[in-house]
C-alpha cells in the first residue's frame, strides 16, 4: 500500500513538474504584441482585443497582448518601430506600415474588407435624402472626417470629392473641415449638429445603430460609396526570426479561424478570410494621387 501511495505521489509531482515545466517554458517566449487602429471608443476597444489576445495566446502557444494606442499614425508607428508585431490597420495604414518595415505582409481581412464602403452622412436638418450619385449640392457646408488616416473615414472620402469636384480640395468644397479622430465620433458631431456631413465607416455605423447610439431623427445615410479594400491584419517581416520558421502562417490560420461570434460581433465581421498585399495597390495609387503617400 505504501508503495502505491509512494507511486502515486511520484507520478504526480512528475505530472507538476511536467506542467510546471511548459508554463515556465511560455512564459520564456517572447511576449507577441498587436496593437489596432482606434476606430471606436476606448472602452469597446479594450474589451474586444482583450478577447482577442486570449485566444491568440491560446493558438500560437505563446504569450500575447494588446497594446492601445491614441491614433491612427501612432499605430503605424508602434509597427515600425518593433513595439508591436501584429496590427489591426485600415486599409491605407497598412500600406504605410508596410512600405516601413520590409516584408511585412497583409495576412487577413475581413469577409466584408474586400468590398468595404464609406457612408456619407448628414445631419437631419439638412433635408437630404439618400441618392446612390454624389450629394454635389452640398457645397459650402461643414463636413467631418475621421483620422487624417483612415482609409474610410478620410482617404477614400477624399477622392471621391475630389473626383465629384474636379478642381477642387474638400477645404474648398467644404465651408469648414474638422478630423474627429475615430468613427464613433464623427457620427455624434453629425448627430450634434456640430457638422453639416461627415465620412463614416459603414461596419462602425452598423454597430453603433444596433447600440442605440444612431438616433434616426438627427443622423441618417445619404450616400455610400463604390466597393474599396479595407481593414486587415498586418504582421511585421521578421517575426519568424523570433518566434520560428512558420509562425507566420500560424498566426494567419488563428486568424482566420477565429469563428466565435462573440469575437468577431465587436469588429462587425462575420469571419475573417486570407488576404495579401497587392489587393491593397488601388490605395497605393490613391494615396500618391492625394499626395497622401510618397
Amino acid at each position: 500500500m505504501f508503495g502505491l501511495v509512494r507511486a502515486g505521489a511520484l507520478i504526480a509531482g512528475l505530472a507538476a513538474a511536467i506542467a510546471g515545466g511548459a508554463a515556465h517554458a511560455q512564459e520564456a517566449k517572447p511576449v507577441f504584441a498587436f496593437t489596432a487602429i482606434p476606430d471606436q471608443d476606448e472602452a469597446r476597444l479594450v474589451e474586444r482585443y482583450g478577447r482577442v489576445a486570449a485566444y491568440l495566446q491560446s493558438k500560437l502557444g505563446v504569450p500575447v497582448k494588446y497594446v492601445t494606442v491614441k491614433n491612427y499614425s501612432s499605430a503605424v508607428t508602434a509597427f515600425s518601430n518593433g513595439e508591436v508585431q501584429l496590427a489591426w490597420f485600415g486599409g491605407f495604414t497598412g500600406v504605410q506600415a508596410r512600405k516601413l518595415v520590409a516584408g511585412s505582409q497583409a495576412l487577413a481581412q475581413g469577409a466584408e474588407d474586400a468590398n468595404f464602403r464609406t457612408y456619407f452622412i448628414a445631419n437631419t436638418r439638412l433635408g437630404l435624402e439618400k441618392s446612390p450619385d454624389f450629394p454635389v449640392g452640398t457645397l459650402g457646408k461643414t463636413f467631418v472626417f475621421g483620422s487624417r488616416s483612415s482609409t474610410s473615414g478620410r482617404l477614400m472620402p477624399e477622392f471621391y470629392i475630389r473626383q465629384a469636384f474636379p478642381g477642387k480640395t474638400p477645404d474648398e468644397v467644404y465651408s469648414r473641415i474638422g478630423y474627429s479622430g475615430e468613427h464613433s465620433r464623427t457620427i455624434q458631431l453629425v448627430q450634434s449638429g456640430q457638422f453639416d456631413m461627415g465620412a463614416v465607416d459603414y461596419t462602425v455605423w452598423k454597430l453603433d445603430e444596433k447600440a442605440g447610439k444612431v438616433d434616426p431623427s438627427k443622423v441618417k445615410v445619404i450616400w455610400e460609396s463604390p466597393a474599396f479594400a479595407n481593414t486587415q491584419w498586418s504582421v511585421r517581416g521578421d517575426v519568424e526570426q523570433t518566434w520560428g520558421k512558420g509562425f507566420t502562417e500560424k498566426l494567419r490560420q488563428a486568424l482566420i479561424g477565429m469563428t466565435d461570434p462573440q469575437l468577431l460581433e465587436p469588429f462587425g465581421r462575420t469571419k475573417f478570410v486570407p488576404v495579401k498585399n497587392d489587393a491593397f495597390q488601388p490605395l497605393v495609387e490613391v494615396g500618391k494621387a492625394t499626395g497622401m503617400l510618397d
